[in-house]
């Protein structure tokens, strides 16, 4: 059981308030929608590349005001993007080369 005397992680809001909810459903953007397939296709069993408690952490360790801006997909990416480079399966040189790639193409096509 938790202490409940231990000091709450800027993302812990259970049981504060925080207002009224509006549960309403709206269209999931393309790259929404490819971030929770990115998700579901690296923690299948067969690939096991990324577990929801390493997500988790990954978006608990989100500073409060990275937290607090960004969406929950945002979060996810980010959860996944450090997930996979803990697991050494790819590195932030890599990385960094693919978005300037993409970058780099987003200017002669757009």
């Amino acid at each position: 059981m938790a202490d409940p005397n231990s000091p709450r992680s800027h993302h812990d809001i259970g049981g504060l308030p925080a207002g009224a909810i509006a549960p309403t459903e709206h269209d999931y953007a393309l790259w929404e929608k490819r971030v929770d397939a990115l998700m579901m296709l690296l923690s299948s069993k067969d690939r096991q590349l990324l577990t929801v408690d390493e997500l988790r952490r990954n978006i608990e360790s989100l500073g409060p005001d990275a937290y607090d801006k960004m969406t929950y997909y945002e979060r996810w990416i980010y959860a996944i993007t450090q997930t996979l480079i803990q697991r050494g399966v790819i590195t932030v040189d890599e990385l960094g080369r693919k978005i300037k790639a993409v970058q780099d193409r987003e200017k002669q096509h757009g």
